[in-house]
């Protein structure tokens, strides 16, 4: 099992001055600790099971850009784009050049989007769940074209492109991997079985009843099950001096029993730095064999 940081809060001790240094100093602890990927959340506003809208929050693709140049090897991502927070083939775009300036580190995190709070907040586009999701499935269409040798016009329902170009192209072949955030069982699921690479699931207690379903979405588009990337969002907590660190093991192993094979969370107090080193020297080599 491999594990993937989630930076998800930018309130730190040194205030915005010093957001720039204390995240490129996580972006480079976290790269040379040995995680698989580092992602950001792609909200405006800082959600509620983290802390009030006001709280510190960075828009995702600037980030992600700044920590590409802070970092060699480590895979980047947005945990997930709202897919309505940007024309497809501006999203598109983005991650494409985020593959590129990265040396072809850049995945695609995406959903449907669920903050109807920051998008009426910031006059973001925020339509009902029915079409949220019907723009997610033509936009991962539109992105799979552009990232092809397709340059064909795209004519959906909610999307019109006159031309897919994308130069330059992105460098990971065939294309970034495209992951898909969420747990909903008749749409997202699906949607995973059908485009995606990799999905993100929540560790909770139904987690394991998730898989059954997207394996049987798999089974229904004649899809092959193993061959997409189960990730996990749990968080990542050995403690300041490592206190923790053999029940975190010890439960990532119950998920990697399931067949996950990424451990994606957030560190609490992650710009201290002590945590990663923890993780760095007890849990990732302790869980790499999983």
């Amino acid at each position: 099992m491999r594990l993937g940081l989630h930076v998800s809060d930018f309130t730190w001790a040194g205030g915005p001055d010093a957001i720039a240094r204390d995240l490129g100093a996580v972006g480079r602890a976290a790269d040379e600790a040995g995680f698989d990927r580092l992602s950001v959340m792609d909200h405006v506003w800082q959600i509620a099971h983290i802390g009030p809208p006001e709280r510190a929050m960075l828009e995702a693709y600037t980030t992600l850009g700044y920590l590409a140049a802070q970092t060699q090897r480590v895979k980047l991502l947005s945990l997930v784009a709202g897919v309505v927070y940007r024309e497809p083939g501006l999203l598109a775009k983005a991650v494409t050049t985020l593959d590129v300036l990265s040396g072809g580190r850049a995945m695609l995190g995406v959903g449907a989007a669920w903050n109807e709070e920051e998008a009426e907040g910031l006059g973001l586009a925020f339509p009902p769940t029915r079409e949220r999701f019907q723009r997610l499935e033509e936009a991962l269409q539109i992105m799979l074209q552009m990232w092809s040798d397709d340059e064909r016009p795209f004519d959906g329902e909610h999307y019109h492109l006159a031309r897919t170009l994308n130069s330059p192209q992105a460098l990971t072949r065939p294309h970034p991997p495209i992951l898909i955030g969420g747990a909903g069982e008749r749409k997202t699921l699906l949607l995973v079985a059908k485009y995606a690479d990799a999905c993100n699931l929540f560790a909770g207690p139904d987690v394991a009843r998730k898989l059954d379903v997207l394996r049987a979405h798999c089974a229904e588009v004649g899809r092959d099950y193993d061959e997409i990337e189960k990730t996990v969002t749990v968080p990542l907590d050995p403690g300041p001096k490592g206190e923790n660190a053999e029940e975190l093991v010890q439960r990532l192993g119950e998920l990697a029993a399931l067949g996950f094979t990424v451990a994606h969370g957030s560190v609490p107090d992650v710009a201290a730095l002590g945590r990663l080193d923890v993780l760095a020297t007890r849990v990732i080599p302790a869980v790499a064999s999983l």
